[in-house]
């Protein structure tokens, strides 16, 4: 049987197999953590490598009774997915080593995996199979440690994963209901037909299931407990990885199934967006956990990407008379290219982040701190771990939108996006919060900058570092050459926005 017809899913294939390897080569070798570690990384650096070589796909390629789609889209949704977890596995490497590492691993991987899924996702069924796939894994992982603490966070995690995979089936039950069909195009067909209350009542139970995943207020009050609960590197993973997830499926349901309700979703969007990333920048000002300022200021990140969709709502239509960087370019497909680069940005912004609190954690816990994630444990952290406080300081400035880094560019797009179709106050609303942030960000490197040493030096662990190096060149190689990356993101959009 000639199987070369899948080669754009080997990359899914490859993660799944060697998942399973894992776990198998786990029950049978003893103390092989850093085996697992390695051989995850390779795994997860082969499927890079096979996803990278469809990377610009001129047309969709469909597969298993056209329910999945590789096409410019879900590859980049799913570079970014790779690189994060990449990170987190290299970082990972200097702390889980022993019992249970092949366990582990084998949950990044298959989350990974799940996220993957739900990136090539056109079919309603194939979508929640990903999604719950991904959940699941990253259920188990917020509690991998076994502390209180951790097991608070899963148990809250879960409880509201649950209801927003409650809230999400119901509203595509609905949907299936009335078109027939769990296939997008078929749906969008159907509610150009049957709009009706039903197709509204179906479209609030989608963004409500959508805007948990998301993290969007007044869905958001799970992110700051399960941030700062889980292990440092698990919400890596969560805020960087499963939150975008959560926008590559909001993309696709809502600009292929639910477009004829634009006029609907636009307005609730950008309600949300409002709201929420105010309310996250407010929040986080008055936090002393270095990882609840970092949840929250992911919450407001998730309201600057939802301005995408306000826009796209909005403009939706409009000829292609906008000129961005030389490039002819609607201004809803400027709004979503701009969304995808924020996407890309943050996705190494926060892991950087939450890979660098992990560093500081892991040395404070060895001195019995109450809290490990308290902001006075980074008093002069240049002095004590150098490498991760410098590195960390490129992430506060990426995370504020300074340039030039990959913050700065994304946010550049996509808030030039917004005043291009008409969305000014909108725009005006996500520059002022910006500036906000930076009440937050600077307090972080005050403290790691200023203050003098809140203890001896620190030793830094080489995965750590490698993570946080690598992770710090991709955000000031983007926001450096943002061309290549804005000629990218614009070609995904083309995929649900074409000219």
């Amino acid at each position: 049987m000639d199987f070369s017809h899948y080669a754009p899913l080997w990359g899914e294939a490859l993660l799944t197999v060697l998942a399973v390897l894992i776990v198998l080569l786990g029950s049978l070798m003893k103390n092989s953590g850093k085996l697992m570690g390695y051989l995850s990384a390779a795994g997860l650096i082969a499927a890079l490598g096979l996803v990278g070589s469809n990377l610009m796909i001129a047309k969709p390629t469909l597969f298993f009774f056209d329910t999945i789609s590789v096409d410019a889209l879900s590859q980049f949704f799913k570079v970014v997915f790779l690189v994060v977890s990449l990170l987190v596995v290299i970082a990972s490497l200097s702390k889980y080593t022993g019992k249970g590492a092949d366990e582990y691993f084998a949950l990044l991987l298959f989350a990974t995996v799940g996220m993957m899924v739900v990136a090539s996702s056109i079919d309603l069924i194939t979508l929640f199979v990903g999604f719950e796939l991904a959940s699941l894994s990253t259920y188990a992982l917020a509690a991998f440690d076994k502390s209180r603490k951790n097991l608070e966070a899963a148990m809250k995690y879960f409880i509201f994963g649950s209801v927003s995979s409650a809230f999400m089936l119901f509203g595509f039950s609905l949907l299936y209901g009335m078109a027939g069909s769990t296939k997008l195009t078929v749906i969008a067909s159907a509610t150009i037909a049957n709009f009706g209350p039903a197709a509204l009542i179906a479209l609030l139970f989608v963004i409500a299931g959508f805007a948990f995943k998301m993290a969007l207020v007044p869905f958001h009050m799970w992110a700051p407990d399960t941030y700062e609960g889980a292990p440092p590197l698990v919400s890596a993973m969560l805020a960087a990885g499963s939150k975008k997830m959560g926008f590559a499926a909001a993309f696709r349901v809502l600009l292929v199934a639910l477009m004829a309700l634009r006029m609907e979703w636009y307005l609730a969007f950008a309600i949300l967006a409002a709201i929420t990333m105010t309310l996250g920048n407010l929040a986080a000002c008055w936090q002393n956990n270095v990882r609840r300022i970092l949840a929250y200021s992911s919450i407001a990140q998730a309201g600057y990407i939802a301005i995408g969709f306000v826009v796209v709502g909005k403009a939706y239509g409009l000829a292609p008379t906008t000129a961005f960087n030389g490039i002819p370019i609607s201004p809803a497909q400027l709004g979503l290219a701009g969304a995808l680069l924020l996407i890309l940005g943050h996705a190494l912004m926060k892991t950087g982040a939450f890979i660098g609190t992990a560093q500081v954690a892991s040395m404070v816990s060895k001195n019995d701190a109450n809290d490990p994630d308290d902001i006075s444990n980074y008093a002069g952290l240049v002095s004590r771990a150098p490498v991760t406080a410098l590195c960390m300081l490129i992430f506060m400035f990426a995370l504020a939108g300074i340039p030039p880094t990959a913050g700065y560019f994304g946010k550049f797009v996509l808030f030039s996006s917004a005043i291009y179709s008409g969305l000014v106050w909108l725009a005006v609303l996500a520059i002022l919060n910006s500036a906000l942030s930076l009440v937050y960000y600077l307090r972080i490197i005050s403290y790691m900058f200023l203050k003098e040493p809140a203890g001896p030096k620190m030793a830094e662990p080489k995965g750590y570092v490698v993570a946080l190096v690598l992770t710090t060149i991709a955000v000031l190689y983007i926001g450096l050459f943002p061309q290549a990356f804005f000629d990218w993101a614009v070609q995904a959009a083309a995929v649900l926005l074409p000219q």
